[in-house]
């Protein structure tokens, strides 16, 4: 009798580990690295070109529910960068106004495959996804003065500083929504590859530094030595282009504060599988 039962319960357990090395893979999850490029659009890009990209990375953990859920928790660093001479726009090109500023975020975002995705198994290796989450970055934009590295917010080149019309300076963290499509392909029971492009939705229109109405210099307070500021000279660049034609007059617009700006970033990234094997049902 003992035998018996020492033959089926070996069976049972024979059986129960080809099942599982077959049929019963489960992806427990996966972490990565990313690499590719960033873009920003806004008061300085209107026109949403994709000629001045900037280098990004991003490492990232993704919790898998099955085979086609998964929550990731991503970080990720770009660069963003724009400038008006880059316009086709005679009224921007005079404006002259440009920036750059490092982003970093972190997000957490629910990935959703369109196909069923098992690692190892020659019918599942490939499938698109959509993602969709929320993050929160850090900015803080600067141009270029005589060669020199101006970072922006502190002057308050719309008047923040001053409390011109009751304007604050801007936070150099923001909110952003991540939202995009990409595509995953399985190379080995441990090894992915994918390639991403998500579009960032944000909540601030200061990304350039550049968002309402210009104020004049005459609101900018001399230099001791009786020279313009920075702010007042940063706040219009039309005095390089024409100095006949000045754009920098009080209440003519500078920018365009219904509409917060945004970036995307396109990526490649590898990543390993964190898996194990379980019996069937």
């Amino acid at each position: 009798m003992n035998k018996r039962v020492v033959a089926i319960v070996s069976f049972f357990l024979l059986a129960c580990g080809v099942n599982a090395q077959r049929y019963e893979y489960v992806q427990q999850g996966e972490f990565g690295a990313t690499i590719g490029g960033a873009h920003y659009f806004g008061d300085l890009n209107t026109r949403a070109a994709l000629n001045r990209p900037k280098p990004a990375l991003g490492i990232f953990f993704r919790k898998q529910f099955g085979n086609y859920v998964g929550m990731r928790v991503a970080a990720h660093y770009a660069q963003l960068g724009y400038s008006d001479t880059y316009s086709k726009n005679d009224y921007q090109k005079l404006r002259n106004l440009s920036f750059n500023t490092n982003v970093w975020e972190i997000a957490v975002q629910g990935d959703f495959n369109f196909f069923k995705f098992m690692p190892g198994d020659p019918e599942h290796l490939f499938t698109p996804y959509v993602t969709l989450g929320l993050g929160v970055f850090t900015y803080d934009p600067y141009a270029y003065l005589n060669d020199k590295k101006e970072f922006l917010r502190p002057l308050g080149t719309e008047g923040q500083t001053i409390g011109y019309q009751g304007r604050k300076q801007y936070s150099t963290m923001a909110f952003c929504l991540p939202f995009g499509v990409g595509i995953k392909y399985n190379i080995s029971d441990k090894m992915n590859l994918s390639f991403e492009v998500s579009q960032r939705f944000t909540n601030t229109d200061y990304l350039d530094d550049v968002s309402t109405t210009f104020i004049g210099a005459s609101r900018f307070p001399l230099l001791p030595n009786g020279n313009a500021s920075t702010a007042s000279i940063l706040q219009d660049r039309s005095v390089e282009i024409d100095p006949s034609n000045l754009l920098g007059t009080e209440g003519r617009q500078r920018g365009w504060s219904k509409q917060k700006d945004q970036y995307i970033i396109a990526e490649i990234g590898i990543s390993f599988n964190l898996s194990s094997y379980r019996c069937p049902n």
